[in-house]
């Protein structure tokens, strides 16, 4: 019994060294580059408007302390589980719960212009979501990352 628990936690170490575990809990946008189908939305982020001021974990993350982990965890668990089984859509797309937290850090950080026009916005299914007309802001020009109407996963 203590060789196999060994065993996993060996394999479990060794999983978490080579995937480069500990940089997951960091806010460095390089991060998210540690897998390769990233290497677009990274790019493009770098020629945004907002990558002077926002980060992937800014955007893409809730912003309290709990719930930033959570998702973290969620992400993690997905992503690692879908390019294990390469089981994943190419280009990545945003899922709805993922796009509901982008809309909620777009608002919490331009809540004082944006504030009155899109109150609840995170709950009407008929709210325009900020990234309907500000499509460009997070990641440049939709050039290679699937286009507008493909960036959602439905």
């Amino acid at each position: 019994m203590a060789s196999l628990f060994g065993l996993v936690v060996g394999l479990g170490s060794f999983t978490f060294y080579y995937g480069e575990g500990f940089s997951y809990f960091s806010k460095d946008p390089a991060a998210c580059m540690n897998c390769h189908i990233m290497t677009q939305q990274f790019n493009s982020w770098q020629k945004a408007s907002h990558h002077t001021a926002a980060t992937c974990v800014d955007c893409h993350l809730p912003h309290s302390f709990i719930k930033k982990y959570i998702s973290k965890a969620e992400n993690g668990w997905n992503h690692s589980k879908a390019f294990t089984l390469a089981n994943f859509h190419e280009p990545i797309m945003v899922t709805p719960k993922n796009k509901r937290i982008l809309q909620e850090n777009c608002i919490k950080c331009h809540h004082h212009m944006v504030g009155n026009l899109v109150h609840g916005s995170t709950s009407s299914p008929d709210a325009v979501d900020c990234i309907h007309c500000h499509r460009s802001v997070g990641h440049g020009e939709t050039v290679g990352l699937g286009g507008p109407s493909k960036l959602v996963k439905k």
